[in-house]
């Protein structure tokens, strides 16, 4: 399984997002280790994601379950476990691949990269959110490009 993961996932499972249920934070833990054992990352070279992961989960791996993941981001990012794709980054939130579209412009200017990566990989992954409301209001218009969400804590 090829994914890219939003960084609210990785929040929510260390439990630094009060807005989520024990359900989703648990899903997300479950999500996340499921995601170590079997799958595969998909992030991109120029190391934005990683970036973001960085500024919000401890490279300790503690204490929470998104800190353990973004410690494994880390030590597994130029291995197989990580595939990284070459984005074209224009300005800080604009690139080259994300979608020039109307339906579009009012989305979240930092998650652009995580659709840019989508739609760069080969597979077209699907991105992994958990509480993060942008995703669900453009939907539909993200799904016209081709782009598939995971919304791990319900519809």
């Amino acid at each position: 399984m090829h994914q890219i993961v939003d960084t609210n996932v990785l929040l929510v499972a260390s439990k630094k997002a009060p807005q989520a249920s024990l359900t989703c934070v648990l899903t997300c833990i479950e999500y996340l280790e499921t995601l170590k054992e079997s799958g595969t990352l998909v992030i991109d070279s120029n190391r934005l994601i990683i970036s973001e992961y960085m500024n919000k989960n401890s490279l300790r791996g503690q204490p929470g379950s998104g800190d353990a993941f973004f410690k494994w981001v880390w030590d597994h990012q130029s291995t197989s476990r990580c595939e990284q794709v070459l984005i074209t980054q224009i300005s800080e939130y604009e690139f080259a691949e994300f979608p020039d579209s109307e339906s579009l412009m009012n989305f979240d200017k930092s998650d652009r990269k995580f659709v840019t990566v989508a739609l760069t990989h080969p597979q077209k992954p699907s991105i992994a959110n958990a509480v993060d409301s942008d995703w669900r209001e453009h939907e539909q218009a993200l799904a016209e490009h081709g782009i598939k969400i995971d919304f791990l804590c319900g519809k």
